[in-house]
């Protein structure tokens, strides 16, 4: 689904002073470890594409702690395809510790000053930190406008980040230095929405936060000196951490590196836990576990799910067939619980990325995206598995280049997921009632054979069947009142998330304002509201 974008994703690594060096530093320099950053950032990069970067910290330099950051992929950004210059761009931003980033935008511009980390410097250390961030805020344009209010205050980006730093540099200003514990304490109590936050400052203290919800997931490792934490536990075991030692951190918990110690704190209490399931049907690499589920099998069984209700004639004719990538886990067991073949028809352009070519027409942007391959389709009856629909461009394009180029005689789509009916104001990028595809159809939650039909009929397909909201809890093993469903019940988590849905209801018919594309954009639709 080539549709849908996630926020970002965060890493830290820090070496510890200490008698032993770990097997995961390379050269057995302890001041190395910033090289690690580039290699979990690369685990990571489907969490984001736009940017990329880090920040080291070193006291043999005069520049405690340094920043390098561009609009790019990792490869791009760090020059890894070029070893002579990569090694230098790691000689140079080397150290005993290192936060990393990558982005994608749902606010703000493709220009580098968004690129994360943010460095703010100070001559005083504890005052000069650079961090990361993961998420969204809900309420961003309310803290937007409280600290705007002051005279002497000014927001130079449209992102909550810079709030954040704000935030951040306001408590160290306040409450003086060294209580990072006291800092994310007393900002929890002000910020609502998702984020987790990656942290280094010049005084050598890391910390890693997870907001009371874990709407976000994000795990750590520890080996003897070395601590490494990421968005997605691929990453570290990737990086060489034993599987067994990969553990989640959990909501309202932090980690803190400080004073030689490695610690975990509770800063907030945690009355529930809303996961994202989005991250196990979609977002998350596929050999990633998080919240101690595994993202592959969640997948496989929401693809036995799709099988068990599946009340379609099969003949010999009669194949499955995923919408690469994520769908491929739920695809093929889907046609394993079914007995008939599940094949690759798709074949994806791995190597388009962002390009500067763009079109007016949806076949032109399927064509460069997907290529049907008439070998596979023609004259079949085709079962097409997505993991899910929100804005139903990409699927319209490919039912017509299948059923066109391809040559199938039948087109029947299987969604993975139940109907995307209401915004998400937590870190993805669908934060418009009017784009969705769903709530042109739908009336809330409740799905019918008879609007299945319509859609179908909208698509270009022969029938279409979505998954109900119980599947996802079953599948992913977490029980429903653990995870954030609202893009799929419209039941938020947060105070701010119910005010900006009633807000999006308000204006979802008024052909001018539902116009705006992101969450930001009807947050100020909420502060200009007569």
């Amino acid at each position: 689904m080539a549709e849908l974008f996630h926020e970002c994703g965060i890493a830290a690594v820090y070496h510890l002073i200490h008698d032993d060096v770990s097997p995961l530093v390379p050269n057995n320099d302890q001041n190395q470890t910033a090289a690690l950053i580039p290699r979990l950032l690369l685990d990571i990069q489907n969490r984001g594409q736009l940017a990329a970067g880090m920040t080291s910290y070193n006291t043999e330099r005069k520049q405690l702690i340094r920043t390098h950051k561009d609009i790019g992929g990792v490869n791009e950004v760090f020059r890894l395809g070029r070893k002579e210059k990569a090694e230098q761009l790691i000689k140079e931003y080397n150290g005993r510790a290192a936060i990393g980033h990558v982005r994608y935008a749902t606010c703000g511009t493709d220009d580098r000053s968004y690129a994360q980390p943010f460095e703010r410097s100070h001559v005083q250390k504890s005052k000069w930190f650079s961090f990361g961030f993961n998420g969204q805020l809900a309420n961003y344009q309310k803290l937007r406008e409280q600290i705007e209010e002051q005279d002497d205050f000014h927001l130079a980006r449209e992102t909550d980040t810079e709030i954040i730093m704000h935030l951040l540099s306001q408590d160290f200003s306040i409450h003086g230095r060294g209580d990072l514990v006291g800092t994310m304490s007393r900002m929890s109590k002000k910020l609502d929405g998702a984020y987790n936050i990656v942290f280094l400052n010049a005084r050598g203290d890391m910390f890693i936060a997870r907001d009371p919800l874990g709407i976000r997931p994000v795990c750590y490792a520890i080996d003897g000196p070395m601590f490494a934490a990421a968005s997605e536990s691929v990453a570290l075991w990737n990086l060489g951490f034993d599987n067994s030692s990969i553990r989640t951190l959990e909501p309202g918990e932090m980690i803190l590196v400080q004073h030689g110690r490695i610690e975990k704190h509770r800063f907030a209490e945690s009355p529930r836990k809303a996961h994202c399931f989005f991250e196990w049907i979609y977002f998350a690499n596929a050999a990633s576990s998080l919240d101690e589920r595994s993202v592959y099998l969640s997948r496989t069984q929401l693809g036995v799910h799709l099988a068990k209700q599946e009340r379609l004639e099969i003949d010999e004719d009669t194949i499955v067939v995923p919408v690469p990538d994520t769908a491929k886990s739920a695809a093929s067991a889907m046609a394993y619980e079914l007995n008939i073949p599940c094949l690759e028809g798709l074949m994806r352009n791995r190597y388009v990325g962002r390009t500067f070519i763009e079109s007016k027409d949806r076949a032109d942007k399927v064509r460069l995206k997907f290529t049907p391959l008439p070998e596979v389709f023609r004259n079949r009856k085709v079962i097409l598995v997505e993991d899910s629909i929100v804005r139903s461009t990409t699927m319209k394009g490919l039912i017509d280049q299948i059923r066109v180029r391809g040559g199938a005689k039948e087109i029947h789509v299987r969604v993975a997921c139940p109907p995307i009916i209401s915004p998400c104001f937590y870190g993805i990028d669908m934060s418009n009632i009017g784009e969705l595809f769903a709530p042109k159809f739908m009336d809330g939650p409740e799905m019918t054979p008879a609007i299945e039909a319509a859609m179908a009929k909208k698509l270009g397909a022969d029938s279409l069947r979505y998954l109900p909201i119980d599947t996802l809890h079953e599948s992913i093993g977490i029980e429903e009142s653990s995870l954030c469903r609202a893009c799929v019940n419209s039941e938020y988590p947060t105070e701010a998330g119910r005010e900006l849905y009633q807000l999006a209801l308000e204006y979802k018919d008024d052909p001018e304002r539902a116009q705006s594309e992101r969450a930001y954009d009807v947050q100020t639709l909420m502060s200009t509201r007569s």
